[in-house]
């Protein structure tokens, strides 16, 4: 629940967070008389901003106090710059905004959220208090799922859910799509997120794909996605912490690639905390893997060049897991942030390359 005091009265509502952010401990309302100098200010020092004005003068506001965020300083270390992200996050995160009963919003010039919201939150909605940008983030997750990402190695759209990973960087997509198949007979995919990766294999020709993740949310979306390509024969979707039961001749791994504590449903796709899921994937791997066949792990250099990870680190993980490399294919990025020299991050990203590593056990 959350609590606040409006007009004398003590006032509470369920909170509601898709991220599992805890409800802010000091609230008060405000309208369109707020300042974005003060919105920033009172955000800054932890109160939170119970919106009860114009929705779109709301969001005018949200986008004011962005403004005001210091970002990190161009050629910042990692750390800073996660530093910064996450302020930036925690201040913009008290503009908060009413629901009223089946997930509308009770304010003047409001959208339609409805079919949003119910995406996340589910069907059953009491009155709520959530944050502004959590909601505009569900609405543009919601256009992302209803017009879906073109991939060109299927010729067809992936339609991605709130919290799984958008299948937008195609050079890895493109790299599962080019490297030569050891056998054709059934492959694993594991932590398949929309499920893209398993529908390139199989229509590539591999008869059967087990595809597994930990997150129910994108093992729905993996069914949904497998479905609608007319896939549901091959490909096999099943919850699980890496591996399924058995052997195959192909298994293939497109870890997060950071190994950095996640701060959101969305930055599990890109920060892996220790390394946890890149370590099961190896350790595991020649325990499932058939003789001969082959281990692919897809992975970014781009941790290296942050230095959160050596390439003689990753070598020597390879060793103690019991694998050789037996071959690397490499791509560069295609999407537009190593051109942006504003970037804190620019130096790393435009050195960045994504390898397709071909393990085999030794």
């Amino acid at each position: 629940m959350i609590h606040w005091t409006e007009a004398g009265q003590e006032r509470s509502a369920v909170w509601r967070s898709a991220l599992g952010m805890p409800p802010p401990r000091r609230v008060i309302t405000a309208d369109d008389r707020m300042t974005a100098d003060a919105a920033y200010r009172l955000a800054c020092e932890g109160t939170a901003l119970l919106w009860q004005g114009d929705f779109q003068n709301a969001r005018q506001l949200l986008a004011a106090m962005g403004r005001r965020c210091k970002p990190a300083a161009p050629g910042a270390d990692f750390h800073r710059y996660r530093q910064a992200r996450s302020q930036r996050a925690r201040t913009l995160g008290m503009l908060l905004i009413p629901f009223a009963e089946d997930h509308v919003v009770p304010l003047r010039r409001a959208p339609d959220v409805r079919a949003a919201c119910a995406e996340v939150y589910g069907p059953e909605a009491p009155p709520a208090v959530g944050q502004l940008r959590e909601l505009l983030g569900l609405i543009g997750a919601h256009e992302w799922r209803r017009k879906g990402v073109y991939v060109p190695a299927l010729g067809a759209r992936i339609h991605p859910h709130h919290g799984v990973f958008s299948p937008i960087r195609g050079e890895y997509i493109d790299l599962v799509a080019q490297a030569p198949l050891p056998d054709d007979r059934l492959a694993f995919d594991i932590g398949t997120g929309t499920g893209v990766l398993a529908a390139v294999l199989a229509r590539r020709g591999v008869r059967h794909v087990v595809a597994t993740d930990m997150d129910q949310r994108a093992v729905d979306c993996a069914g949904e996605n497998v479905a609608r390509l007319g896939l549901a024969d091959r490909v096999e979707i099943v919850r699980a912490d890496l591996f399924p039961p058995g052997e195959a001749p192909l298994i293939v791994c497109n870890p997060p690639w950071l190994p950095a504590k996640p701060v959101s449903p969305l930055d599990q796709a890109v920060y892996d905390p220790e390394g946890r899921m890149l370590r099961g994937f190896l350790d595991g791997l020649a325990v499932h893997l058939e003789p001969g066949g082959e281990g692919w792990l897809i992975l970014s250099d781009l941790a290296e060049h942050l230095g959160l990870r050596t390439r003689a680190d990753l070598l020597a993980a390879f060793e103690r897991a019991g694998l050789r490399v037996a071959g690397r294919l490499d791509a560069r990025p295609q999407h537009n942030r190593p051109q942006d020299e504003q970037d804190p991050l620019h130096a790393a990203r435009a050195a960045e390359v994504t390898s397709l590593w071909r393990l085999a056990r030794r």
